[in-house]
Order: structure tokens, then sequence, then C-alpha cells
């Protein structure tokens, strides 16, 4: 059978609306992630993107992969403006969406990223190894993190209770925790904001308390910029309503103990902000017992995985079963002058 041409055009997107529709539309023919979606994508999309660059992928006149980018100062950002401000809000699993998993389409794509006119960089943020080497740059900055994951659906299928699988440590810790707030504050209890109004209220409850234990440990924290705030708090009512968000609180009779940040999507629950209050001593793991309990739920909603994304905090690592690897970095093309420099220094001083 002839395998029918592939083409990649490249344009500038007119309307952000238009966009949207033939994003998801091709959304339903793909497996993407969250971070993948136009509630994503599309959040306050004419706000990021200044100048937006779109790469559509063709085979016999059906569009197989879309790439959304924008250019800024010569940089060429997958799925983010180059801005700091703007990009504040931190992007995961992050890729070309495609209708089929194939490498081909992907590497096409981002092979005509470099022909984009005014582009001496390409930024990656948030991508697997495959994105980086379909790529086929030269690395100015590469850094790698580790992505601890919970497999729900291989303990479904053992029959065995996920907490089974941790250490005996990590069980001692959860369970004292839980005692201690079952005994001192009441009985422990998850509830899942369900209207607008309520995930509006836990997204701002979460804030103050995500943002007083960041800045009392001397960082900034997730919101600290208003733009954030306002990213996410557009974001959830669009998560909301297509049903991919778990905006979580847990409390111990009438104290709150934390609240959680998920979204939901092909199956795989992305844990990925949390507001914790202050353990009022010790044997209290806030974080810990807000996990378990949310890990419960996802065991009993029929998720595939609970992704506590990247980051090298212990507790992911404690609650997890196995880890993926995803990359940030900054690229140059292979034949630039600052390629072939990078390319000989590289050989002559290879990495340690």
């Amino acid at each position: 059978m002839t395998q029918l041409q592939m083409h990649v055009d490249i344009s500038r997107v007119e309307s952000i609306e238009a966009l949207g529709r033939e994003w998801q539309e091709l959304e339903l023919e793909a497996r993407p992630s969250f971070f993948q979606s136009w509630a994503w994508m599309g959040c306050l999309a004419e706000e990021r993107y200044s100048n937006p660059v779109l790469l559509r992928a063709s085979q016999g006149g059906r569009t197989v992969g879309l790439a959304l980018f924008n250019l800024r100062r010569g940089r060429l950002s997958l799925a983010e403006s180059g801005d700091p401000t703007l990009d504040a809000p931190f992007i995961e699993h992050n890729a070309p969406l495609l209708a089929s998993g194939g490498q081909d389409v992907a590497r096409a794509m981002l092979q005509a990223a470099w022909t984009v006119r005014g582009m001496r960089r390409l930024r990656l943020s948030g991508v697997p190894a495959a994105v980086v080497e379909a790529a086929d740059g030269i690395p100015v900055h590469l850094q790698s993190r580790p992505v601890p994951v919970l497999d729900l659906e291989a303990i479904r299928r053992s029959g065995g209770a996920w907490m089974a699988g941790r250490s005996a440590n990590t069980r001692q810790q959860i369970r004292r925790s839980e005692r201690f707030y079952t005994t001192t504050q009441g009985t422990l209890q998850l509830r899942c904001a369900e209207t607008s109004a309520e995930a509006a209220e836990f997204l701002d409850a979460l804030i103050v308390l995500h943002q007083a234990t960041w800045q009392s440990r001397g960082q900034v924290g997730a919101f600290a910029q208003s733009f954030s705030r306002r990213f996410h708090h557009a974001l959830i009512l669009r998560a909301l309503a297509r049903k991919e968000l778990d905006l979580l609180r847990i409390t111990a009779g009438e104290a709150v103990v934390g609240y959680l940040y998920n979204f939901k999507y092909s199956g795989r629950i992305l844990a990925y902000q949390s507001g914790l209050a202050p353990p009022p001593e010790a044997r209290a793991k806030p974080g810990m017992t807000c996990h378990a309990l949310a890990i419960d739920a996802a065991l009993q909603q029929g998720a595939e995985s609970y992704d506590f994304l990247a980051g090298v905090h212990r507790y992911k690592r404690s609650l997890s079963d196995r880890e993926e690897t995803l990359w940030w970095g900054e690229l140059v093309p292979r034949r630039s002058l600052l390629g072939l420099a990078l390319r000989a220094y590289r050989t002559i001083r290879p990495a340690r």
C-alpha cells in the first residue's frame, strides 16, 4: 500500500477561536495529556501568545498533527509564550498534538519548526525524551526531572491495596497521621468541588495555604504573580465544565487538613498543586494524608494512574511505584555557528 505523503504547513494564528475548534477536533482522535488539551492550551491564549505560530501536519488532506508555538525574541517556544511571567503556570507532559503516536509526524513537525522565519532557538519545556530527539538540535542547556507515578491499573489487576506496596516507614507515617487527625480533630473527609463557585472557593483557600507555606521557606510560591492566579481561576472553570478537574478539600472534623488541585484526563490523575494547613505536631503529615485519600478515590473511580508530576520531593517517591522522565531545554540548529561550536567543544570536552 502506498503511504500518503505528509505536508507540514506553517502559519500565523489569525483566530484563537477557530484554532480551538480545530484543536478539539484533533484532540478526539488523539490520546494527549491534559497539558495538550484545549482546556490548558486555550486558557487565556490571546494574552499568552503575542506572536503565535501554528504548525499543521496533514496527510491525504487530513490533519494528523498540530503544534502551537510562540515566537519571542528569536525563541520559538512549544506551548509557551517565552515570557517568564506568562509561563509561570508550569507545563509538563508537553508535545505536539498527534492523531497517531508515530514519531514520524512529530519529527516532521519539529524539523519544520527550524524554518520559522526569525527563530534562532527552540524552547521545549516538560517534554519526553522522544520530542527532544525528534527536534534534532544541539542543546544550549538541557535538564531532566523525574516524574513519580503510582500505577493504579497494575494495583487493581493484582487485587491488592495500594498501601501494601509502600515501604513500612511510609505506611506507618500515613497511618499515624490519619490516627492523629481522627482522634484529635474528627473524621477525615474528602470533598470534590462540584460547582464553579465551590471550585473558585477551594482554589482561593488553596492559594492562601500554598503561598504561606512557600513564603515561610523563603520562596515565592506558584501563585505569587497575578497572571498565574487569573490563569488558574479561568482554567478551573474550563476544566470543571469538561469534567477534567478534581479540586479537593480534605478535612478532619471541622478543621481543614489541605486542598489538592488535580487534573484528570485520559485515565490519568495529575497532582498539580496543593495547599496544606500547618501540621499541629510532628505526627501529622497533611500532604501524605491528603494524597492517600485522593489515591483511594482515584482507585474507586477507575483511574489508570496517579501522576505526581515533576519533582524530587520525598513524599512523591514514597507514594509512587515508578518514574518517568521529562526534559526542559533550549536547542539551536545543528548547522548554526553556535551549534557547530557547541558540538566541537563537547567533542573536545565531553560531559562528565
